[in-house]
């Protein structure tokens, strides 16, 4: 790497740029060779977290436009906007989507619009492709694919493990979430909650008689979204939080927690027996569960996505 700053050694400059909000990245690309080979190396990953400067952006992607991921920065509510997602299947959904190591990752889904292959649109088209997202150089690439039924994604080597699979199967959507470092697999309408220990060993069947809806976790409580109510719960006991009563004719949209916060995404509006119109949202809802008595307040809305939510993540980087 060639000299970034006159007088600093290589390895000082770098913790320098390390400093700099990821907003900002695109301008500090434009001083030199040097600073745009930097700005996209994995050093600066690293020196970011050395330093302490990382950043917890959200993942957004919506209906429209399709394969369209932006990120959302709440400390300063501003959106930027990623690459289109490179993949051949025409408003992929239905995908599961995480972070970790500092990337993105969408993982199969398919679409209810067109095939790739033929270009037919009455049919449902499945995919297994994943794709990862890295921010320090600012593009999609295609990991390798997974093919059974429960699997353990390795970043680093970019290989898949297998894991027990599930104790039960339901023809039900499931979610999962992480609470208190295990992997929590919800189906929906169900009581039960399949939940792997923290060695991938074994999936334990726990009936906690969760009420169903809109769920976050924040800092490992679970807050579910449920008859205009904010509501936490633990096992069998449940507290309201917060009215919720603005979002009952709102749906599609993604709850997601960070930090003390609860974010509400996007999501259509209607119809309802006045009227029949879809309205898509961009809108952005927070409630800080944090404070002594929650509150709610709109952030910035997003600047391209809109509509029904079909990924929301959290992203360190």
């Amino acid at each position: 790497m060639s000299e970034l700053i006159e007088g600093l050694p290589d390895a000082v400059a770098l913790r320098c740029l390390a400093r700099v909000p990821f907003f900002l990245h695109p301008k500090l690309e434009l001083v030199s060779r040097s600073w745009r080979a930097a700005i996209r190396s994995p050093e600066l990953f690293k020196a970011r977290q050395e330093v302490g400067s990382s950043e917890n952006l959200l993942c957004v992607c919506a209906f429209d436009p399709e394969n369209l991921w932006q990120l959302y920065d709440p400390l300063r509510d501003l959106w930027i906007t990623l690459p289109v997602l490179p993949s051949k299947i025409r408003h992929l959904a239905h995908f599961g989507v995480v972070s970790t190591a500092g990337k993105l990752f969408v993982l199969g889904g398919g679409s209810d619009a067109v095939d790739p292959l033929t270009g037919d649109q009455d049919g449902s088209f499945a995919t297994n492709e994943v794709w990862s997202y890295d921010p320090v150089t600012r593009g999609f690439t295609s990991c390798r694919k997974s093919i059974s039924q429960a699997e353990m994604y390795d970043p680093e080597k970019d290989v898949w493990v297998p894991i027990p699979d599930l104790h039960r199967t339901h023809n039900s959507a499931c979610t999962g979430v992480v609470i208190g470092g295990k992997v929590h697999v919800l189906h929906k309408g169900l009581s039960t909650v399949q939940v792997l220990d923290h060695m991938g060993l074994g999936w334990t069947v726990e009936d906690y008689g969760w009420l169903q809806g809109p769920m976050a976790i924040v800092h490992d409580s679970v807050y579910l979204m449920s008859h205009g109510l904010i509501i936490k719960q633990h096992r069998d006991v449940r507290k309201v939080v917060a009215s919720a009563s603005e979002f009952r004719r709102r749906i599609g949209f993604a709850m997601i927690g960070m930090g003390d916060d609860i974010y509400v995404i996007g999501g259509v509006i209607g119809p309802d027996r006045w009227n029949w119109d879809i309205k898509p949202m961009s809108d952005v809802d927070v409630l800080t569960v944090g404070a002594e008595r929650p509150t709610w307040r709109q952030v910035s809305p997003m600047t391209r996505c809109r509509g029904t939510i079909l990924g929301c993540t959290q992203l360190r980087i």
